[in-house]
């Protein structure tokens, strides 16, 4: 018997359908909106979208299949979410119309809050960078590349100081932060998100 897929289709699998102990449950409820993660099809076009490719330990792809699968531990351990760039080529090009790169955000999350990444370079720079947000409103990209660079590449920080200067001289880069106007509504939205991040789904 023939089992026909329509790519078309706007509704995913009734959430009967997944295990609710399940981990691709936990990955579909942990990703804001509806992901569609569940009509993965395995035909790798994310993989053979994405320019960060090469890099990868797992093609999305195989990620997905490890969700499905229950490979929690090594989906986390794995660097394919900290390679994504956020283009959304993959996502653009799903013929089953998944929110692939919300997925890897949601994996970065998950794999930050279970500290089960080997390599912490992108974990460290991510929460320096929230930590701008929560705190400035904005990035400091000075202060975010200093602490980077200190922290992991401390010989690279020595290379970039002349690129730095130039930045300088021509007004592109600040040497103290700045606070955007509005700040207290900005923490409010990110008080009353991170409140509902710990609702249990």
């Amino acid at each position: 018997m023939t089992t026909v897929i329509d790519h078309t289709a706007e509704a995913v699998l009734d959430p009967a359908e997944i295990p609710k102990k399940s981990y691709l449950a936990e990955v579909v409820a942990a990703t804001p909106g509806v992901s569609r993660l569940e009509m993965c099809i395995q035909c790798g076009t994310c993989g053979g979208s994405c320019p960060s490719a090469k890099d990868m330990d797992h093609s999305p792809r195989q990620i997905f299949a490890m969700i499905h699968a229950g490979m929690k531990d090594d989906v986390l351990a794995s660097n394919t979410p900290w390679y994504c760039v956020s283009c959304y080529f993959c996502t653009s090009r799903c013929p089953q119309e998944i929110h692939i790169t919300d997925v890897m955000y949601t994996l970065k999350r998950m794999a930050i809050k279970a500290n089960l990444y080997d390599d912490h370079t992108a974990a460290d720079l991510s929460k320096t960078f929230v930590n701008q947000v929560e705190n400035n409103g904005r990035s400091f990209e000075l202060g975010l590349a200093t602490r980077h660079y200190l922290r992991h590449q401390p010989m690279r920080l020595v290379g970039s100081a002349t690129f730095g200067l130039e930045m300088l001289s021509k007004g592109r880069l600040d040497l103290t932060p700045h606070k955007i106007d509005g700040l207290d509504q900005l923490k409010a939205i990110l008080k009353k998100a991170k409140e509902l991040d710990k609702v249990e789904v």
